[in-house]
């Protein structure tokens, strides 16, 4: 019997010696995920990897010890306050991941009664949301995006509709006015991207306070002011964190599955000519998750976990798109196509798995409904991904279709007249944007 050849490191690996971190941040890693994710199985349930320059992890690679990990509150901590190598001066003050890893007081990062006391509040509160008046929100955002782009005959499916369309529906189901949801997609799209990330966390963090004083005083029928009358009766600060952790959870994750799911329904003639796309769907959680490798944890204690000795406040991460390999299935059964640990699991895992699902099933049903003959305009293989250690994020997705006249009175001048901006400077009042012009256009 003949054993299986040991991996080289994938190209532009620098991981040529045993232990030796793994970048995970190259557009090498991007453009060519699966390879690195093989490497690194082969030397066990766990890898040592780099997420920045100077950053380094554990990363849990195998299914069982992902689900171990996950479903061990006791052994497994959040609270990023235990992170050694930030308390002891290792982090940069700047590096481009600290917006995602540090301490926030939300329901992500805390642990035991209070993050009990936190997610109570967040999940009863989303749960309010009916499914017809979601529905009602991705029919309008829907309609207005496509409109902006369908009488030109192509668009780019990423930057022009994934990427837009979940910010708009979250910054309408949370209640931001004008002034304050053009800041949130700002800061949302500076965290994610790593432009400036430290400066786009600022402008979010203000922008999201400026709601809750706005709500304390005005509330309305919209998540923000349920959340604020929970009987978890949160503070400003609470609140304000756990506006970022439910905008940006309702961001960059819906962005990419949006994405990718329409990647693989382009690129694959068996789901769109069977009308496959929930199965679509579950594929991608699979096999492109949009959030491939993320769940920080800390051991509470100096401890031996998959055979990998760990110290009290290491960072843990779990590779959800590794650990979702061929031998998960085999594990939970070919029939679980659900079994997947795209959401997470255990205390933590995401406790708005069907909302998500129900966005992104709508958004591609609106899309193909509206441009059915819509098909990528470019070679696959001259797609390219983000760079990044969290995301599996296309960076465009070009498509065209037969040019149609948009069934709103939207004005092609006024897409022209939105300004993104492209600098560290936030939006201003005056210049506007993307949520700015919507609410325009819905007025009408």
């Amino acid at each position: 019997m003949t054993s299986e050849p040991t991996p080289v490191p994938p190209p532009g690996c620098p991981a040529h010696g045993s232990g030796q971190p793994i970048p995970m941040y190259t557009s090498e890693f991007a453009a060519d995920p699966h390879s690195y994710y093989a490497y690194m199985r082969h030397h066990g349930p766990t890898a040592p990897v780099e997420l920045a320059p100077g950053v380094e992890a554990t990363l849990v690679t195998d299914y069982a010890a992902s689900l171990d990990l996950l479903q061990n509150p006791g052994d497994f901590r959040k609270d990023a306050r235990q992170w050694r190598d930030l308390n002891e001066g290792r982090i940069s003050p700047d590096s481009p991941v600290l917006p995602l890893l540090a301490y926030r007081p939300n329901c992500m990062f805390t642990d035991g009664a209070e993050h009990l006391r936190l997610r109570q509040a967040v999940t009863e509160s989303f749960a309010r949301v009916s499914s017809h008046r979601l529905s009602q929100n991705v029919d309008r955002v829907a309609r207005y995006l496509i409109a902006q782009f369908s009488a030109r005959g192509s668009a780019d499916l990423l930057n022009d509709y994934a990427k837009e369309l979940p910010l708009l529906v979250f910054n309408e189901l949370f209640g931001c006015p004008a002034e304050v949801g053009d800041r949130v997609m700002f800061g949302i799209s500076g965290i994610f991207d790593g432009i400036n990330a430290e400066k786009a966390n600022e402008v979010l963090f203000q922008a999201v306070s400026e709601l809750v004083a706005l709500k304390r005083t005005q509330p309305d029928d919209d998540v923000t002011s349920w959340l604020m009358q929970h009987p978890a009766q949160l503070n400003d600060q609470e609140m304000a964190h756990q506006l970022v952790l439910l905008l940006g959870a309702g961001a960059e994750p819906l962005r990419n599955l949006i994405a990718n799911t329409l990647h693989l329904l382009l690129t694959n003639d068996r789901y769109t000519q069977s009308g496959l796309v929930e199965e679509a769907l579950d594929d991608t959680l699979w096999h492109n998750p949009p959030m491939s490798n993320y769940a920080p944890h800390y051991p509470a204690r100096d401890m031996e976990f998959a055979g990998q000795k760990l110290s009290a406040g290491d960072l843990v991460l779990v590779s959800f798109q590794a650990a979702n390999g061929a031998s998960a299935r085999s594990a939970t059964g070919q029939g679980s196509n659900r079994a997947h640990l795209a959401w997470s699991a255990g205390p933590h895992a995401c406790p708005s798995k069907e909302p998500a699902r129900l966005i992104t099933l709508a958004a591609i049903e609106h899309l193909f409904n509206e441009l059915p003959d819509v098909e990528l305009a470019v070679p696959e293989e001259s797609l390219t991904w983000r760079p990044g250690p969290f995301n599996r994020a296309l960076a465009q997705l070009p498509a065209r279709f037969t040019p149609a006249t948009p069934r709103h009175s939207a004005q092609p001048q006024q897409a022209q007249a939105v300004q993104r901006p492209a600098s560290p400077a936030a939006p201003t009042k005056e210049r506007g944007g993307m949520w700015s012009s919507f609410l325009t256009w819905l007025r009408t």
